[in-house]
């Protein structure tokens, strides 16, 4: 979809997550790269198999008003679910996916029950689950979260949006988690919603055409211990 065509659309009317889904499309794909995804025991996981791009996605219909405001690692603020620790790490393909320092790095994605702050009726004043950070030496990121919920026509799945330490963009981007016997997904159950209804990352409208799976970070942990999430996020800086 394009972005004037969705910004036309974004606050027509009271915003829930299902009413802004159609929202949710592609802005536009960089051609993926030969990730390599690979399921044992039904827990699937991802690595690079060369130095390209991530793909693009939207930024979605719940960006940060003002992210600069939430530099921060732990974002939970009044959330609960299971824990997640998220360890973004992005590599710059103009340097032979050499770890990029400096790179600011803003997260945002739903509570246990599919809800944006921010957007979200009765939520439009507060701002759980969004955070800053800036890449360290070895150009990571690590952010304190819960496991995310879901809602109506989308998978399971976290927003990125990553800049120069200047402020420039570089990459709009979403992860998604594996899903199926043994995964993390399957585990959560989608909290007490369940996964009736759920769409599977084959058929969401913003991770079915990623044939190679480049955009599944591999997640590894249980519900009582709580998740770690890890992805590798080339972009061209």
């Amino acid at each position: 979809m394009e972005r004037k065509h969705f910004l036309k659309s974004l606050f027509a009317g009271a915003i829930t997550a299902p009413a802004l889904l159609t929202a949710c499309g592609k802005d536009d794909v960089t051609p993926s790269s030969t990730t390599t995804t690979t399921t044992t025991g039904g827990t699937t996981t991802t690595s690079s198999g060369s130095c390209t791009v991530i793909p693009t996605e939207t930024e979605g219909p719940y960006p940060t008003h003002t992210p600069s405001s939430y530099v921060r690692s732990d974002i939970r603020e009044d959330r609960t679910g299971y824990a997640l620790t998220i360890k973004i790490n992005v590599t710059n393909t103009a340097a032979n996916c050499a770890a990029l320092s400096g790179a600011l790095v803003d997260i945002w994605h739903c509570d246990k029950d599919g809800n944006y702050s921010e957007y979200a009726s009765g939520l439009t004043n507060v701002h759980f689950l969004r955070g800053r950070q800036t890449t360290d030496t070895n150009g990571q990121v690590t952010f304190t979260s819960i496991f995310p919920g879901w809602y109506q026509g989308r998978a399971t799945h976290i927003h990125v949006h990553i800049f120069t330490s200047s402020g420039t963009s570089l990459k709009i981007a979403q992860i998604a988690f594996p899903e199926g016997t043994g995964s993390a997904v399957l585990a959560v159950n989608g909290y007490s919603k369940g996964l009736t209804g759920y769409t599977y990352y084959t058929k969401d409208n913003i991770f079915n055409d990623d044939s190679t799976g480049s955009e599944i970070a591999t997640v590894t942990g249980t519900t009582t211990d709580g998740f770690v999430l890890t992805i590798t996020l080339p972009v061209a800086a």
